[in-house]
């Protein structure tokens, strides 16, 4: 509303004000007016000191609703979806209807304006819903439906298209309910597109909230007040589109019945998509089922059992195309959510996460909201920053001796031009990226210097930041200096979000944000223990991730695991992070750029390692806090620094026993081959770093990975070809 409320005097509305017209004000407005306006009581579905407010809005910016005394004869202006018009010949309007006020006719209705105008413009910015005037049945000179078209809903206010989500009373239960929604909502359509609100009950009864609501979600878990109901109703009957969660909502003939074994339980779903096909996942019960009514849509679920309740139930209205999907299994709830009690639950709901997503994006998009991905976000300027001062001079110094009268460095893949500040003319592309150098210009939410200068204690590694909000991917950022510069400086590539990460072979590595991403600079000299046997570097990389989280005291029991070749994992379950290793080798020294990428604060669609403490704190309860991606890579760097040391001193055997205590493959039984392939189970990593593995007839396989044919879930390995 606020930004359709212009004023002469330039001043910009931040919150609309309601305020209440006095009697005399209103028969001076009654006398002096040239049409005769006469405001009806308010009926029980608006509120008597909504009705001025919503005048004092209609003068005051003109808004989207045409004044009462335009056009040659009054106009009645439309009722909110669900009230019951005026009788006809009625001269009075009905109790949600809109009456123009003429705030210049009377000393009082100055007064009025003027206090009303100093209200919004002291008032501070709030959240408040674009609730734009109800239009449903206005008519226009020549009886034309305005703005809406033969009784179909249209956008009238030119912004993105409201989500409301109601979840009934005021609770704390139900605004912590409120989050889950709005969170679950958020990863799975494009925010960019629609925004999210939250319905109050009085709102839902008073304001005309249908007009720009694609899609109302209902979320209540307390049977829902037959006057809202009657409200939801006329929103269906609009054409409206209707997302039940765990709610006792129903219409259509649909009942919802109690089955206590069946609360807070994990099941087994069975999800009918549009097309046709079939999800199966896991999902949290609310302990109701639906008994089915005389119509179903497109969509349908129901539970594994003998049964076959029906969980998820899609149902048209109307002949307008209303419809709504209701749902009797917890969606919108996380994994991690309080009704799930134990760690197994936890485990299988995570598991099924992915799908859990997938299926809420199905029934959203037959639902007629958009799932697609957000844009890509634009690539944005390298930060040079420095875990020392002492660094500062050396590195400048070096800096300028090395690059040309532009500051630019230039390399086979990336071009890098050194600035001390940015201007948005500077070109960025995924080739050419301007480095700005004056660490006063840095600023970032998701980034703290100091954090991760607390967090570094390493000799070499690490040292020499370049950091970017955005880029394409860290591996490539390094390319151009990785050869020339002095290895006590330490090179490593920080980015909050990649465009184009890289995964082994031809994967990519999704890279949002909370998702710790780097490339570290190692140098390895040929001739040494590490020198002859680089595969153990991604081992090691993998290893220094886990070590970060369960060397901090009180996170030992954290559930972080390695998976060979080259993953993190959470127990033997789920991925969260993985390694990517590109050497080269010139002359006597391996230049190896190590990059890393593991969740921290992105729970969803799969898992982080916060979701991790945050189980782990309410199966025991313990008060750890969470972690941060800053923190978790300066400590991965100095572990990894302690592992090369001992590798370069002791080989293998030096760093073995930790990296045993943590992987994931102890006694694991492989196929070798292929599915019908002789059985055999892991032992353990030769003296090169490949897998080794005992096979039935007592004999010993060294087997290595081969693209993707290394996968846990169906158990086969690829011999190494001699």
């Amino acid at each position: 509303m606020e930004d359709r409320l212009q004023m002469d005097n330039g001043l910009i509305a931040q919150k609309i004000v309601s305020v209440h017209l006095k009697d005399s004000a209103l028969k001076e407005l009654s006398k002096a007016s040239d049409e005769q306006v006469q405001a009806s009581p308010p009926g029980p579905e608006a509120s008597p000191e909504a009705q001025p407010a919503q005048g004092v809005m209609e003068h005051a910016g003109q808004g989207d609703c045409k004044a009462a005394d335009e056009g040659p004869s009054p106009r009645r202006t439309g009722c909110a979806p669900g009230s019951e018009p005026a009788a006809d010949g009625d001269p009075g309007l009905s109790s949600t209807e809109l009456c123009q006020l003429h705030l210049s006719i009377c000393h009082e209705c100055l007064e009025l304006e003027n206090s009303t105008i100093e209200s919004v413009r002291c008032a501070s910015a709030e959240n408040i819903p674009d609730l734009p005037c109800d239009h449903s049945g206005v008519e226009g000179a020549a009886g034309e439906l305005c703005p809406e078209r033969k009784g179909k809903r249209v956008n009238i206010s030119g912004k993105a298209p409201n989500i409301l989500l109601y979840v009934g009373s005021g609770s704390e239960e139900a605004l912590g309910r409120l989050q889950q929604v709005r969170s679950v909502l958020t990863d799975c359509v494009n925010t960019d597109s629609y925004t999210l609100y939250h319905l109050l009950e009085d709102s839902a009864l008073r304001d005309p909230w249908p007009d720009n609501c694609l899609l109302l979600v209902i979320a209540s878990r307390d049977p829902i007040p037959k006057d809202i109901h009657h409200k939801f109703m006329a929103y269906l009957s609009q054409g409206g589109k209707v997302l039940g969660l765990s709610s006792p909502f129903t219409f259509g003939g649909f009942q919802v019945t109690r089955r206590d074994v069946l609360r807070n339980t994990v099941q087994n779903l069975v999800f009918s998509k549009a097309d046709g096909s079939e999800v199966r996942l896991n999902v949290l019960s609310s302990g109701y089922v639906y008994e089915e009514g005389p119509s179903l849509g497109r969509l349908q679920g129901h539970l594994e059992n003998e049964d076959k309740d029906k969980m998820i139930v899609h149902v048209p209205f109307g002949t307008l195309g209303g419809e709504a999907v209701l749902c009797q299994v917890h969606l919108e709830l996380p994994p991690g959510a309080s009704l799930v009690q134990t760690e197994d639950d936890f485990n299988v709901l995570k598991s099924s996460n992915v799908r859990r997503h997938e299926v809420l994006k199905e029934i959203l998009t037959a639902l007629g909201l958009s799932c697609d991905a957000p844009q890509v976000p634009a690539l944005m300027p390298l930060y040079l920053l420095l875990a020392t001062e002492e660094t500062r001079d050396p590195f400048m110094q070096w800096l300028r001796r090395h690059t040309d009268p532009e500051g630019i460095i230039k390399s086979s893949k990336l071009s890098l031009q050194f600035v001390s500040s940015y201007t948005s003319e500077a070109e960025i592309t995924p080739s050419s990226m301007p480095v700005v150098t004056d660490p006063e210009a840095f600023s970032s939410e998701h980034f703290s210097l100091e954090t991760y200068r607390q967090n570094l204690q390493t000799m070499r590694l690490g040292k020499v930041i370049l950091f970017a909000e955005v880029t394409s991917t860290t591996m490539s950022l390094l390319d151009g200096l990785m050869f020339e510069m002095p290895q006590e400086m330490g090179l490593i590539a920080i980015a909050v979000r990649q465009t184009q990460g890289k995964g082994r072979g031809p994967n990519a590595w999704l890279s949002p944000v909370g998702c710790a991403l780097s490339t570290l600079l190692v140098s390895i000299p040929l001739r040494s223990q590490l020198g002859q046997r680089i595969p153990f570097v991604q081992h090691l990389m993998s290893l220094a991730v886990v070590e970060a989280v369960r060397s901090i005291p009180g996170y030992e029991d954290i559930n972080l695991r390695v998976k060979w070749p080259n993953d993190i994992y959470y127990s033997d379950l789920m991925k969260i992070g993985g390694v990517l290793v590109n050497s080269t080798l010139m002359g006597e020294t391996f230049y190896i750029l190590i990059g890393c990428g593991f969740n921290v604060t992105n729970s969803n669609p799969t898992i982080c390692i916060n979701d991790l403490i945050e189980e782990h704190n309410k199966q025991h309860g313990a008060g750890l806090k969470p972690l941060r991606a800053d923190c978790l890579i300066a400590r991965a760097v100095t572990v990894l620094e302690k592992l090369l040391h001992r590798f370069q001193g002791q080989g293998p055997d030096g760093v073995l026993p930790l990296y045993y205590k943590y992987w994931v493959h102890g006694g694991q039984q492989v196929r070798l081959g292929s599915t019908e392939g002789p059985q055999a189970s892991i032992v353990g990593l030769d003296d090169s770093g490949f897998l080794q593995v005992h096979q039935e007839d007592g004999g010993v396989v060294t087997v290595h990975p081969d693209g993707n044919s290394f996968d846990m879930l169906r158990n086969l390995i690829v011999p190494k070809r001699q």
